[in-house]
């Protein structure tokens, strides 16, 4: 089938009784363009993709082998160290479920039988019990690196809907979580076919409070059968609005 034809499967029926799958992901779009999102789940209307970030899939994997190696001894990674997280890689049967994108750690919203899921990087805990949710982003930029940036405040609601999703399965889960930013170096004289990376921690207080009553908001969106207005920065929904007048 063309990947460009509209979907048919896997769409929001509101007489289904069957919990409807929805990713951090969606969550994420929902909050950036209810519109493209009532597309994207009622209508099959998919935003076009992007091409995959092969390098930033290579520095995720990359990450996790190290940290695995220590998962098995029970030790603390040497940036753990240097950044005083009185921490360790927590330890799961279910940890490489819970990384899988396509599975992940799932809950069953029963007020709106909306089955929320999210695939995490990582996993520690800390002396107290507290799970620490950890994710890793790569990186080139020659900026200091931080969470400010606006592009980035969608960062802190993909930890907050994890922190969210490992309490309601009955974990003890702190508030802070960490960012590992991996930063490919450009100032090297030579490439000499090899990348160098400085590697920086961010923690972050989450706060999930806002993702129960956003699982609401998408429940009256999905229900609705009117198209929803489009997000106030949605380029998506701007590109189709200036094509729609450049065609009249």
């Amino acid at each position: 089938m063309n990947k460009y034809n509209q979907r048919k499967r896997n769409l929001y029926d509101p007489r289904s009784t069957e919990p409807f799958p929805l990713s951090r992901s969606k969550i994420d779009l929902f909050l950036e363009c209810p519109r493209c999102f009532w597309l994207d789940r009622k209508m099959g209307l998919k935003r076009p993709s992007m091409p995959p970030f092969s390098l930033n899939s290579a520095v995720d994997q990359l990450l996790k082998n190290e940290f695995d190696l220590l998962r098995k001894k029970g030790e603390r990674h040497q940036l753990m160290e240097k950044y005083h997280i009185d921490a360790v890689p927590f330890s799961h049967p279910n940890l490489n479920q819970w990384r899988d994108n396509f599975v992940g750690q799932r809950y069953l919203h029963a007020p709106t039988n909306l089955l929320i899921f999210g695939a995490v990087d990582d996993l520690w805990i800390n002396k107290n019990g507290e799970l620490l949710i950890v994710d890793y982003k790569a990186t080139s930029t020659e900026k200091d690196i931080s969470l400010e940036d606006e592009y980035k405040q969608g960062y802190k609601k993909q930890m907050e809907v994890y922190q969210w999703l490992f309490r309601k399965n009955g974990f003890k889960v702190s508030n802070t979580g960490y960012f590992i930013f991996a930063n490919a170096a450009k100032n090297r004289p030579k490439f000499d076919a090899r990348l160098e990376f400085e590697v920086k921690i961010i923690a972050y207080e989450g706060d999930d409070s806002w993702v129960e009553p956003t699982l609401f908001e998408i429940k009256k969106c999905l229900d609705s059968e009117e198209i929803p207005p489009p997000g106030e920065n949605c380029e998506y929904c701007r590109y189709r609005e200036l094509m729609r007048l450049a065609e009249k």
